[in-house]
């Protein structure tokens, strides 16, 4: 693990949780000052893992673990799906206009103008800088007038709701559609759920970037009316609604999050007694951990520095700062290409990882002088402050893989004796008074989803993990779950895989009654302890 905050929380079952690289910016500074202020007396929380999950989301793990086709008939169709043959045809999509609950309009009423204003700009500029969606000749990436502003009717005669442009309607259902076509393992999984429907009657509040691959995870969910689960990325809806709206928080049955900031976050509150309700830490699922930090930066990383500063690779000198999952991605696609690679690490069990794999343990104080790189993947704040950034040389290249915009000290920059001058998208050069400039992308914000894009495969995978979280959640039996921070059961975590296998047409050996009995597991999994990563 590589950020300042990954020796805090002490989890029972599990080691502790690595950083999370793509989780959405907090919605403003304010948001994120009262955030703070409410955890600056709050400790550290335990984790526990619950002995069994759900009986209805265990008769879907075991049919789906049978080795025998199942055939599931879907509502209001003739179309049978063989869950094994790995064969996913579009879910009939409903035409029913979406309802939103008194709870939501309680909470706009109580906004003020002021964090109307804030929210909305934040999230309508995250869209704008995000090429996640390809692009659009209908964009209008100068235009900064926020949604909330806008009078927009959709074709049912709705006003009620808040998007950037209601003209890219048809372009935004053709990218969901692609993104359908790739993310095959929660098309499966939508499918199975057809029958049983087990998030019938649920109502669930989301934070996560807005994409055509998140649309995917909540179109089978617009039934919902109001707020009893969080499904959250950073803690940024959680602690939003803990900190002003503390009556509803305490309505709220259960919570999954994604990212290692959110969990810190749960860990606090926990530990404090003011977790109030059940949580599923989904960051520390294997599947998660691998596809969505350590694979996915390891191709991103070189796609977003080309983007943005057309950047040679080889022979330059790169400092990657944070050894976790992202670190070891980016590192290992830099080193790859030829690039001297230094490595800076709190953790001595990271940090002796590095050395491993070949690459220069350093303080980011000693190399800073002489890089042409520096990136950072911790998680943490402050990692590069002005003093790193007044002893780089020119033309050094300042980017962030990690959780948010916070790694890289930006507002420090913002000074009279500094200009700024506006190269191309998601580049900016900080020039000094005697000429030296150096290259900041994406103004310090997580430069894969600012500048590149997130395989719509790897979001598959985080997306079903949240999605098994929150079945289990909302089936388990009363008291299974009490109020802390569980680790996703590795019955699930295995499932997440074993539907991603359909896309490699992989077949996976099984035990024999004799294997499983001499060492002591189920046929059918799981295979390893809780605690495995």
């Amino acid at each position: 693990m590589d950020s300042r905050l990954n020796s805090k929380p002490e989890i029972r079952s599990a080691t502790p949780p690595m950083e999370d690289n793509n989780s959405m910016e907090d919605s403003s500074h304010n948001d994120e000052a009262a955030i703070s202020s409410a955890l600056e007396t709050a400790g550290n929380g335990d984790s526990s893992q619950p002995p069994m999950i759900s009986s209805k989301l265990l008769r879907m793990l075991e049919a789906a673990t049978d080795r025998r086709p199942v055939l599931v008939k879907m509502q209001n169709s003739e179309e049978v799906f063989d869950e094994n043959d790995g064969v996913v045809s579009e879910a009939p999509r409903t035409k029913r206009q979406i309802q939103y609950p008194e709870q939501t309009r309680e909470f706009d009423s109580r906004l003020t103008k002021t964090g109307r204003r804030s929210l909305s700009h934040s999230i309508s500029h995250s869209s704008t800088d995000s090429n996640s969606s390809g692009g659009s000749d209908a964009e209008n990436p100068e235009d900064e007038v926020s949604p909330r502003d806008m009078q927009q009717i959709n074709s049912k005669g709705s006003r009620d709701f808040c998007i950037k442009n209601i003209k890219l309607t048809d372009f935004g259902r053709r990218e969901i559609e692609l993104a359908e076509d790739e993310m095959t393992a929660l098309m499966a999984l939508r499918k199975a759920t057809q029958v049983e429907k087990p998030l019938a009657g649920a109502k669930i509040v989301g934070c996560t970037h807005v994409t055509a691959q998140t649309a995917v995870s909540v179109i089978p969910s617009r039934h919902f009316k109001c707020i009893l689960y969080i499904l959250d990325d950073g803690g940024d809806m959680t602690h939003w609604i803990y900190k002003k709206y503390p009556h509803l928080f305490k309505k709220v049955k259960g919570i999954v999050e994604e990212s290692i900031t959110g969990i810190h976050r749960l860990h606090h509150l926990s530990k404090a007694g003011k977790l109030c309700v059940p949580a599923i830490n989904v960051n520390d699922s294997v599947t998660k951990q691998k596809f969505d930090n350590l694979y996915c930066c390891r191709e991103s990383i070189l796609d977003s520095l080309k983007k943005t500063a057309d950047i040679m690779f080889g022979g330059k000198q790169v400092v990657v700062c944070g050894y976790g999952e992202v670190g070891k991605g980016c590192s290992a696609a830099l080193k790859a290409m030829g690039s001297v690679v230094y490595v800076t690490e709190i953790d001595p069990i990271c940090a002796l990882q590095a050395c491993m794999d070949g690459f220069r343990l350093a303080k980011l104080g000693d190399v800073v002088r002489q890089v042409d790189m520096v990136i950072t993947c911790t998680g943490n704040k402050n990692i590069v402050v002005r003093e790193h950034m007044d002893l780089m040389k020119n033309g050094c290249v300042v980017c962030n893989m990690g959780r948010s915009n916070t790694e890289i000290d930006v507002s420090s920059l913002r000074t009279p004796e500094l200009v700024w001058q506006h190269v191309r998208a998601q580049v900016e050069h900080i020039i000094w008074p005697d000429g030296k400039r150096i290259l900041l992308l994406a103004e310090g914000r997580v430069l894969n989803l600012s500048s590149s894009t997130v395989p719509t495969y790897v979001l598959s995978i985080t997306a079903t993990a949240q999605a098994l979280a929150l079945i289990e959640l909302f089936n388990a039996p009363e008291g299974r779950y009490k109020q802390d921070v569980y680790l996703l059961p590795k019955k699930l975590d295995e499932y997440v895989a074993s539907l991603h296998l359909q896309t490699f047409d992989a077949h996976l050996t099984e035990l024999t009654d004799e294997q499983a009995k001499y060492m002591g597991l189920s046929k059918y999994g799981p295979f390893k302890p809780s605690f495995y990563r």
